[in-house]
């Protein structure tokens, strides 16, 4: 069997007419740094963004080792991200996930075509638009002061165990009190951004292995909004931060707009 040399990988997809071809800004990218320009391949009324990749080193098993390793998927990640990043200046673009990888330019060119119109509808979706990421945080509070069980005593004093499982019952009905007002300060805010946004996307919260243990994550939420609105997301998520002291408040980007690059779908509550 004959080894194939190289693969294609694929970071974004765009019209048509939205590059230039060939992509000068593009091409000066080192991409995932293989040697080899960022380039085109064409599809009918799309445009692949891609660079071509070693199969040694991206092929299906390759990649799985490589992407294993904590420090080389950040790169990979990186790159990706930059390339995506740069494409998304010049024109409207779908980023693709993280290791698209085909076998040759012929396998881009029946990939685009056989999402035509999902790649069309979210090309459609996300022109003049970028993404905007708002994550509410509760803080976690002081950690209760150690206590032990009382040994079991008589009556219903201070070191009584009824007193002991009251205190215990006491701070469980503060805690989740705390996490209900936190919940409700967040689905403020994401109503509040809703309005300035055309399509919302609620993520998975980060759990504690990220956010640490002094805060609990209590919104992850994606919203595209159109280009020039920053200065009303921003006054309106400063005006959230002085009503809302319970939560923490955090904005990013402007992003490509990853949360949305599935042909628009977003979930039920979405602004249409």
């Amino acid at each position: 069997m004959t080894e194939i040399p190289a693969l294609t990988y694929a970071f974004a997809v765009c019209r048509g007419g939205g590059l230039t071809v060939p992509p000068e800004p593009l091409a000066e990218l080192p991409g995932l740094g293989t040697g080899a320009p960022v380039r085109t391949v064409a599809a009918g009324p799309l445009i692949a963004v891609v660079q071509d990749v070693p199969a040694a080193g991206y092929g299906e098993e390759a990649l799985r080792r490589r992407l294993s390793d904590g420090a080389e998927l950040e790169r990979c990640a990186r790159a990706h991200h930059s390339v995506i990043t740069a494409a998304s200046a010049l024109a409207p673009a779908v980023p693709l996930p993280l290791a698209t990888v085909y076998l040759d330019d012929g396998r881009v060119r029946e990939a685009l075509g056989e999402r035509e119109t999902s790649f069309l509808t979210a090309l459609d979706r996300i022109a003049g638009r970028v993404e905007w990421g708002v994550k509410v945080y509760a803080p976690a509070g002081p950690p209760p002061a150690p206590e032990a069980a009382p040994a079991a005593a008589p009556g219903d004093g201070p070191g009584s165990g009824r007193a002991y499982l009251d205190r215990v019952r006491t701070r469980r009905h503060d805690r989740e009190q705390r996490h209900t007002l936190a919940l409700r300060a967040a689905e403020r805010v994401d109503t509040v951004v809703r309005g300035l946004a055309v399509a919302a996307r609620r993520l998975r919260p980060h759990g504690v292995e990220v956010t640490g243990k002094h805060r609990t994550h209590v919104l992850n939420a994606a919203y595209l909004l159109d280009l020039g609105r920053e200065r009303e997301l921003r006054a309106a998520l400063a005006s959230l931060r002085h009503d809302e002291t319970d939560v923490q408040i955090e904005l990013s980007g402007p992003w490509a707009p990853y949360s949305f690059a599935d042909g628009g779908v977003t979930d039920a509550r979405a602004t249409p």
